[in-house]
């Protein structure tokens, strides 16, 4: 049995809001509830999901990021430094099966020295340690890469950055701080989610990056560096995982291809505890990639997809772990969603009732696997 972060049966953090708690977030965003009714009402929903993570049988457990907006701006806006850029959007084209959505969040501006401000999330943690759950409390965080990927070099104000170095030194040290606060609150599980590294995989994705000025062919290598900048004194009682997505917004997806491009140099060098990655369809590639992960280091196999609620066959899952395995060896692996099951508020197209039989379905799975 693993004893510590990530686990057999785990999941990836994000959960579908109730109505009540998107009913509240609307009528505090028109004025008429404060912050503390609605901090009441997320309150309520946290212990109901926690409840239901521990049901099913997880040994960890999130506030399925029921406080936030998205999965990473809601962190990332809370950076000194950055914020909303008033007069400009990205256009985001997420596909499903039926065609695309288009998204258009505001981009973002580093309109000062990158710097952390505030312990971000703490309370929040503090809440699940301390009031909530009796599982391994998790906490996720977007990764230090979201703060370039999203805009690149055109974000940064070049009063501030007149160079890109400095940019890396600055957020390295925040997200260090970050990390090193986290770990002084107790926490024991910390999960940086990241796209950039899941999306550099596809040609498309790097063709746009390049068209920005960056280094489409060794941004990874940048990244993976940021990772372990804002890691190198990582306590020892702190397990860090990462999660690489290709998209995830109202079941619809951005990026394809497998790990390939990337997969040497990430499982290789990434100074993390576990990787989740996604393989829940074509989308993602083979297994192959995995050749390169070492000893030591775990694989949450993102095999139960989060995008449609249909749910998978147990006899399914253990053929595609062992498939896994004959490229890392099966005391490295666990299982999970391929992502998680709301990384905005919007959420995907599956009820709440099919959200629960996926995760009891992979604790059941692998209990069949390595035990109890």
């Amino acid at each position: 049995m693993r004893t510590k972060p990530p686990f057999r049966a785990d999941h990836v953090g994000s959960l579908l809001r109730p109505p009540a708690l998107l009913e509240a977030r609307e009528a505090f965003a028109a004025g008429t509830i404060p912050a503390e009714r609605l901090r009441e009402v997320e309150d309520e929903a946290i212990r109901e999901v926690v409840r239901a993570q521990e049901e099913v049988g997880l040994r960890s457990a999130t506030d399925g990021e029921f406080r936030r907006a998205s999965w990473h701006m809601d962190f990332i806006y809370r950076l000194g430094g950055i914020g909303q850029a008033s007069d400009e959007r990205i256009n985001v084209q997420f596909r499903n099966e039926q065609g695309v959505i288009e998204f258009a969040p505001a981009a973002l501006r580093v309109h000062d020295r990158v710097s952390l401000r505030e312990t971000i999330f703490g309370d929040d943690f503090a809440f699940l340690r301390d009031q909530v759950t009796t599982a391994v409390p998790k906490l996720t965080i977007p990764s230090p890469n979201m703060v370039h990927y999203r805009g690149g070099p055109a974000a940064l104000d070049p009063d501030v950055y007149s160079d890109m170095e400095p940019f890396w030194t600055d957020l390295s040290a925040a997200y260090a701080e970050e990390v090193r606060r986290l770990a002084e609150l107790g926490c024991t599980y910390l999960q940086f989610d990241d796209t950039s590294l899941a999306y550099l995989n596809d040609p498309s994705q790097r063709a746009e990056i390049a068209e920005r000025g960056d280094d489409a062919e060794h941004l990874h290598l940048r990244y993976i560096k940021q990772i372990n900048d804002a890691l190198a004194d990582k306590p020892d009682g702190l397990s860090v995982t990462t999660h690489m997505c290709r998209g995830n917004f109202r079941s619809s997806w951005v990026a394809a291809g497998g790990y390939d491009f990337v997969a040497e140099a990430l499982f290789g060098e990434l100074a993390v505890d576990g990787f989740f990655l996604e393989f829940d369809d074509e989308r993602s590639g083979g297994f192959e990639p995995l050749r390169f992960v070492p000893k030591g280091k775990a694989v949450v196999l993102g095999l139960v997809t989060t995008k449609r609620g249909a749910l998978e066959s147990k006899d399914e899952l253990k053929r595609r772990v062992d498939e896994a395995a004959k490229y890392v060896d099966l005391d490295q692996l666990c299982l999970s969603p391929q992502c998680g099951f709301s990384s905005t508020v919007e959420g995907n197209s599956l009820t709440r009732e099919e959200q629960f039989a996926k995760l009891r379905l992979i604790v059941e799975t692998a209990e069949e696997i390595w035990g109890a």
